[in-house]
């Protein structure tokens, strides 16, 4: 009988499930259920939802881990969050009540990485290349990265002003990876949200897409996540 939790993986903006590829065969390889769905990113109410759909889906206790955008996914759960045992932030937003993404980001100025952020006539924001390959994805191989960049999801430039309610971090224990050389979310800011949440925190030397370029580090904080679950 396999006594681990699931591990439920949710992407960020620009991005789409396959950016978790590495993190998962790694999983999947040391016995874990993975899952890792595609969000629509049209609102935060219709990502949540699909995260409650595919948790619905998951037999016994689960790990959420979330990437950037992803992390403001998981956090909207709140306190209603069935199964899910632990939360895990790789580069990721962790707002607390009351907060947006908006708001946040104005705080400080526009990193590089948004620095040429494109808004189509449908209200959706989009990387340009050149900002992708050398700032969201400095450290990537630029091949792969190019690739990543035609796979971009993206995001409705609402998100940026969706309001958080009471956070699921406030519930459930935290785990943090911070990205130190992340040219998209500022490092300080993620050392922030993991300071609030109590999370475990480690920090890695990776631009913003850690999963990507460094999966070895993600995997073993989703796995002491996964322990932590599993004594507690």
């Amino acid at each position: 009988m396999n006594t681990l939790p699931n591990i439920v993986l949710v992407h960020g903006a620009w991005a789409d499930g396959s950016s978790w590829s590495a993190v998962i065969e790694r999983l999947q390889a040391d016995g874990y259920t993975v899952t890792a769905p595609q969000f629509p990113l049209t609102a935060l109410s219709a990502d949540v939802a699909r995260l409650r759909q595919v948790l619905a889906r998951q037999n016994g206790p689960t790990i959420v881990v979330g990437h950037s955008y992803g992390g403001q996914i998981m956090t909207a759960l709140g306190t209603d969050a069935p199964n899910v045992v632990g939360l895990v932030y790789i580069a990721a937003f962790g707002l607390d009540q009351g907060e947006s993404l908006g708001a946040l980001l104005s705080q400080g100025p526009v990193t590089p990485s948004l620095a040429h952020l494109i808004t189509d006539k449908q209200g959706f924001t989009w990387l340009p290349e050149d900002d992708f390959v050398n700032h969201f994805a400095a450290d990537v191989d630029p091949v792969k990265a190019r690739v990543m960049y035609a796979v971009q999801q993206a995001l409705a430039a609402s998100a940026f002003q969706d309001v958080m309610g009471v956070p699921a971090w406030k519930a459930l224990p935290s785990w943090s990876l911070v990205a130190a050389d992340d040219q998209a979310l500022p490092p300080d800011a993620q050392r922030l949200f993991a300071r609030r949440m109590g999370a475990t925190t480690i920090e890695v030397p990776s631009s913003h897409v850690a999963m990507v370029s460094h999966p070895d580090d993600v995997v073993q904080l989703i796995k002491a996540a996964a322990r932590a679950a599993a004594t507690a």
